[in-house]
């Protein structure tokens, strides 16, 4: 979808310490040949804030930065993957109150790593199709530090981390204007997280949540055994949403100066996301996510902060944010850099 006067007026993060990969080898929880494959040197790991005390630091950032005022706001929309408090209770309007503190809608926006991006569309959306208020303010945030989740093996993919993440999407200005956003599904991929196990109940009852490795392991079981792969293929599914989203911008990959994506471990990383979309990792965020980790859909705005407080994108830069969920879906979005950090 083309856009046009939309923008972000104010991005903030969240991102707790770093625990150096040699301390978890030394503790035994990661291994020192899974640490050397990874390619990566550190994650971040947050011991005394929830989740949605992160999201609402991070929110308080990018509400200053915005230059809006909490009557300006239409909506929160908060992103997550991972459990965020007591079963039935509202992590979006715990922000809101901590944040805006106004009687706008505030509601939880559930897609995975892709969760930002879904948003971003959303409140879009909002802002074109309601000029009664001027912004939407976007939330995302996930702890994993917990013993019903082991950060270094849920996935062989990447190692989870924990933080937080905020953008004001605004229609007056922003430091960053969204031209073009777009997701783009292929169900045939569901299958991918999940085995053949009954749905009911919803959730295990006993075992390690978000333990994804199980499940590949499975899949890869089943077709030593003989049986035909479902469909789907992530890579393509990936390389049409990239395209198609460009040129809804009027650009092409050569255009794009930089592109912020997830923070897998670095072999995968490429392959399943720099050769697809044909950039080096200098063109991405590796050099900085290869010391953060995972965060989920937080990924993508913890690169965009980071180039632009660092002046390695300035006015004129488009950037591409590249985000994945279980489904599988691929959301992009095209934004244009307007403005420095000075002042931020």
């Amino acid at each position: 979808m083309k856009v046009e006067n939309v923008y972000l007026a104010g991005v903030g993060t969240y991102v707790p310490a770093l625990m150096p990969l040699e301390q978890a080898v030394e503790s035994g929880a990661f291994g020192a040949d899974e640490y050397k494959d990874s390619g990566m040197e550190s994650v971040s790991v947050e011991d005394a804030l929830s989740a949605p005390e992160m999201a609402v630091l991070a929110a308080g950032t990018a509400i200053r930065r915005s230059g809006h005022s909490p009557d300006d706001f239409a909506a929160l929309l908060h992103s997550n993957t991972f459990i965020q408090g007591p079963d039935g209770w509202s992590p979006s309007h715990y922000i809101l109150l901590h944040t805006l503190d106004r009687p706008i809608t505030s509601t939880v926006i559930q897609q995975g790593c892709n969760g930002v991006l879904t948003s971003l569309e959303m409140a879009a959306h909002r802002l074109l199709a309601d000029p009664e208020k001027d912004a939407v303010l976007l939330t995302a945030a996930d702890n994993f530090n917990t013993p019903l989740v082991d950060r270094f093996h849920s996935s062989a993919l990447f190692l989870l981390a924990d933080g937080a993440s905020s953008l004001v999407v605004s229609r007056r200005s922003g430091f960053a204007k969204v031209l073009a956003i777009r997701s783009v599904s292929d169900p045939k991929l569901e299958w991918r997280h999940r085995t053949d196990d009954s749905l009911l109940p919803p959730r295990e009852p006993v075992g390690r949540l978000l333990d994804f490795e199980t499940r590949v392991k499975y899949w890869q079981r089943k077709w030593a055994d003989g049986a035909k792969p479902p469909g789907g293929n992530f890579i393509d599914l990936l390389s049409v949403v990239a395209e198609r989203t460009l040129a809804e911008a009027g650009l092409s990959m050569d255009d794009v100066a930089r592109v912020t994506h997830v923070g897998f471990n670095e072999d995968p990383l490429h392959a399943l996301y720099f050769e697809p979309l044909g950039i080096d990792a200098a063109r991405g965020t590796w050099e900085q996510s290869r010391r953060i980790g995972h965060a989920g859909m937080n990924d993508v705005v913890i690169g965009l902060e980071h180039l632009w407080l660092t002046g390695q994108v300035v006015p004129g830069d488009k950037v591409l944010m590249v985000g994945t969920t279980p489904g599988m879906e691929v959301g992009c979005a095209v934004v244009e850099i307007t403005q420095g950090p000075d002042g931020a």
